[in-house]
């Protein structure tokens, strides 16, 4: 069985490579690793890889920058061409960046059958590129890998073949989990933040890049004023992401010297830091489920999420994007703390083995 597992952006790397691990176990199975160079503009160095336990990407698109069509149609374009190559039996994609709609649509054109991990997740907000992505993936799909009961009730809505709809839980939580036990045998000291977390009692974690929220001034302004704000009450721990520096000085925008700006960190710094904050802000629909499955508090600074299992059952507040709705959040965020949640069903670590079984049953 031939498959070609896609990656675009960072995070998707964390989705496939519980994937790719699993089908390794599993000598019937040629899976190869597709990048398509989406997210071209921070580091994807080979220690990147090494991290998350994946090889070199067996092939590179190099799509690169450019507006949604652009990308979306370069990406067409170089993966059509490795699938007239490759012949795949499927192609698995992951989560809703471009990547994932372009190469679904390739392959579904070519008669190749299609699987998406992370199926049926809906914001209804058709403003998100992303919605438009995973809306139009869904459409042409054949196997849908669920993450929630939402995912589930929004395809069969939508009228999917329930025989082709499976819950399997969630692969980013594969990883987290897979990337916790190694953090826990690692010697912190060599983590290029063990200082700063040393050094700290309390403080929060901070991650913000959605276009949304960035490339609007007067979005981005009442947002770093509500950050300003939380500071003044705990230090925050903010790697920037690229595009979200350009935006800072595009729009002069001032944080307080209470937010600690760092660089983009590697996924072991990252979780080294976040997991012991005393509550996550973010934009991230990632880190939104990752602080549910841990258990610690989490601020999603959007007026909307496609993931309402973290909202329903873990630790997530919906802060929307004004400063006093924010602040609002934080409180109340703070005054739950200690509060008791629960996992959602199947985020055990398990949903790789979950999906090779469904994909080779």
């Amino acid at each position: 069985m031939k498959i070609l597992l896609i990656a675009g952006a960072r995070p998707n790397f964390m989705k496939i490579a519980p994937i790719y691990r699993e089908a390794l176990r599993h000598p019937q199975v040629d899976c190869k690793i597709v990048h398509t160079g989406q997210h071209y503009d921070y580091e994807m160095s080979q220690a990147f890889f090494d991290d998350l336990e994946l090889p070199a990407p067996h092939f590179f698109l190099d799509a690169g920058p450019g507006s949604h069509a652009v990308q979306t149609a370069r990406i067409m374009v170089a993966f059509e061409e490795v699938c007239r190559k490759e012949g795949p039996d499927l192609v698995i994609v992951v989560g809703d960046v471009n990547s994932t709609l372009a190469c679904s649509i390739v392959a579904k054109k070519l008669l190749i059958e299609v699987a998406h991990v992370e199926a049926g997740l809906r914001s209804f907000d058709l403003t998100m590129p992303e919605e438009i992505n995973r809306m139009v993936t869904d459409s042409i799909t054949d196997y849908f890998f669920v993450t929630e009961e939402s995912g589930l009730q929004n395809l069969l809505h939508e009228g999917k073949n329930a025989d082709r709809v499976h819950m399997v839980g969630h692969v980013m939580i594969d990883n987290l989990f897979h990337q916790l036990q190694k953090l826990e045998k690692l010697d912190a000291r060599l983590l290029s933040v063990y200082g700063i977390k040393a050094q700290t009692k309390e403080y929060a974690f901070l991650t913000l890049h959605r276009p949304s929220n960035v490339d609007s001034r007067e979005t981005f302004t009442e947002i770093a004023s509500a950050l300003n704000a939380i500071a003044e009450k705990m230090t925050i721990f903010f790697p920037v992401h690229p595009r979200t520096q350009k935006m800072i000085k595009q729009h002069e925008i001032r944080f307080s010297d209470n937010i600690v700006c760092l660089p983009p960190l590697g996924f072991k710094e990252s979780l080294y830091l976040w997991k012991d904050a005393e509550v996550v802000l973010t934009d991230s629909g990632g880190l939104q489920e990752e602080t549910t499955a841990l258990g610690v508090p989490c601020l999603t600074i959007r007026d909307n999420t496609e993931r309402p299992i973290t909202l329903q059952l873990g630790t997530n507040i919906l802060a929307g994007v004004g400063r006093e709705s924010i602040l609002g959040a934080f409180h109340e965020s703070i005054s739950r703390q200690g509060r008791q949640t629960t996992a959602p069903p199947m985020w055990d670590g398990k949903a790789a083995q979950r999906i090779w079984a469904i994909l080779l049953g």
